[in-house]
Formats: C-alpha cells, structure tokens, sequence
C-alpha cells in the first residue's frame, strides 16, 4: 500500500516539505520512483511518484486522482470537554478515525484541564496521523473554545444537535431514527452542572443519556460517536 501524506494544495508537481517530508525521508526512507498518495482534505486521493529527494523537499509528480471511499456521508461535529493527561488526544484520536468531521474541545464549570497552543498543535497532529492510519482523505480541524457557550454556538446549523449528560433521566430523541448532520456534546471528567445542562436544552439540544452506567469521560465520547455512526449507516 501506498504511503499517504497531507499536503495544503496538489499541483501536477507538488512538494512535501516540514514534518511530512522528514517522515518520508528519515522514517519511511522513500526515494526517487516510490509510489505515494497526497492528500489535500478535498476528499480526493492523488497519486504520485517521487522525483526528486532534496535536504528540505521531497517532490513529486501526480499520475491520477480519485474520490476517497473512506469518507462519512453524513458530517458529524464533536464537541468534548477538555480532558486530563493524555485522555484529550485518545478521543480525538479515535474520533478521527470513526469519521467525524470536525471537533471542538471545551472548558466548561467541572473541566480541570487546560488548553494551551502547543497543545492544540498536538491534538491537530494526532487526528492527522489517525486520519492517515485508517485511510481518511481529510483531517478533522479541531478547535478549542473558552467556555460551554461558545462552544454550543459553533453547533448552530446542525439538523441534530445531541447533549450527551449523566443528569438527563432519558434521552429526548432515539438515536435509531436519526437522518441528517449530527453535532454531539460530551462533557469532562466532573460532568455538567444542573446550569449547564439547562443552557443546552435552552440552546435547543436533545439531552440524551447513555446508559445506567457511568462511562468514564474518554469512553463516553468515543462510545457515543460510534452509536451515532452506526445508527447513521456509517457501518454499512
């Protein structure tokens, strides 16, 4: 299989450069004539074949292109509460690969994390390396908001939008019967306040609970995602 690399535009002569090109060069050791796929998150596949291997820059000339067969039908937002350690990159590792979108993490009242630059630098390099690993054609931009109401905000326009809180006493709407984009909201590790839970549903969210149990912060987000892929038709 062809070794795929994330370039910003595809040209019939395109240069691979910064953090991909070291990949190419000094982990995966391509040289003139390999065979690789570039990607631009249009949702097209081109490929290539390298020409020349520079100190700085790998170039390479596209051959063909085709639409991408891994992408979601359906476009899915993930908004998830900032977590601890290293819990923040597993979800949005694991979101990526269960085709979402985009993904939003957030502060809100219980969140004792933090965000910083280089974190979201971090979190953006992780979903681009998941992307490559399951295929995808694009990488889901991920975004940090201040508090829970920017955040909900940056949901408005999608037909679906789904409060995922352990105060809900039953979910308002059947994940069985959803059609159409879908923005789903998981908290951190302390959860959501009663206030909190209360903006949502005045935002116009569906509270929806997620079982008797308890799921810690990171299983929640990956669990819900996957129920809403499947109840999508996104594991057809």
């Amino acid at each position: 299989m062809a070794r795929r690399f994330f370039v910003e535009q595809v040209g019939p002569e395109t240069v691979l450069r910064g953090d991909e090109f070291s990949h190419a060069v000094n982990v995966l050791r391509l040289r003139e004539g390999d065979e690789i796929v570039l990607l631009d998150g249009s949702g097209r596949e081109f490929d290539a074949v390298v020409r020349a291997v520079g100190r700085r820059e790998l170039v390479c000339g596209v051959t063909g292109s085709r639409p991408s067969d891994k992408e979601c039908r359906t476009r899915v937002r993930l908004m998830l509460g900032a977590l601890k350690g290293d819990k923040t990159e597993f979800a949005v590792q694991k979101a990526t690969e269960l085709g979402v979108a985009e993904i939003g993490v957030f502060s809100s009242r219980y969140c004792a994390a933090y965000m910083n630059e280089n974190k979201l630098s971090r979190l953006q390099k992780v979903a681009r390396e998941a992307a490559k690993q399951c295929l995808r054609a694009s990488v889901p931009q991920v975004e940090y908001f201040h508090d829970l109401s920017s955040a909900l905000s940056s949901c408005n326009g999608y037909e679906n939008r789904l409060f995922a809180c352990e105060l809900a006493r039953g979910s308002d709407v059947d994940l069985r019967t959803l059609r159409g984009p879908c923005a789903l909201v998981v908290g951190s590790e302390g959860g959501f306040s009663e206030e909190e839970f209360a903006q949502a549903k005045a935002a116009g969210f569906a509270g929806i609970t997620l079982g008797r149990r308890i799921l810690r912060a990171e299983t929640a987000a990956v669990a819900f995602t996957a129920a809403v892929m499947f109840c999508l038709g996104e594991w057809e």
